[in-house]
C-alpha cells in the first residue's frame, strides 16, 4: 500500500461519512504538507481532517481576524468542529488540548 492509499484508509476510518469533495481535499492536503510528510498515515489524516474543519467549516479564519489568539478561537469553534466530526461518522472528536 502506497502513502496516499494508507491516508485515504486512514480517512475512511476517521470520517467514513465525509463528503466525496472533502475526503479528496483532506487526502491532498494530507500528502502535500511538509509538516505532516513524515507523520504516519493515521496522524497525517486526523491533522488534516481537523485542519480543513477548522479553516473551511468554522469560523475560525474570521476569529483570527477580528483579533482573537488561535488558542481562543480554537476553543470557540470547537463545538462546530466535533458537530461536523459527528456529521461525517468520526470516531473521535477533538478536544481542547489538540
Amino acid at each position: 500500500m502506497n502513502r496516499r492509499e494508507a491516508i485515504e484508509s486512514a480517512v475512511r476510518i476517521l470520517a467514513p461519512r465525509i463528503p466525496r469533495h472533502e475526503f479528496e481535499a483532506v487526502t491532498d492536503h494530507a500528502l502535500s504538507s511538509r509538516g505532516l510528510h513524515t507523520a504516519s498515515p493515521e496522524t497525517a489524516a486526523w491533522l488534516s481532517l481537523t485542519a480543513y474543519i477548522r479553516h473551511r467549516l468554522t469560523e475560525y479564519d474570521n476569529l483570527l481576524e477580528e483579533g482573537y489568539d488561535p488558542e481562543s478561537a480554537r476553543f470557540f469553534v470547537l463545538d462546530d468542529m466535533n458537530a461536523v466530526l459527528e456529521e461525517w461518522g468520526s470516531p473521535r472528536r477533538v478536544v481542547e488540548e489538540d
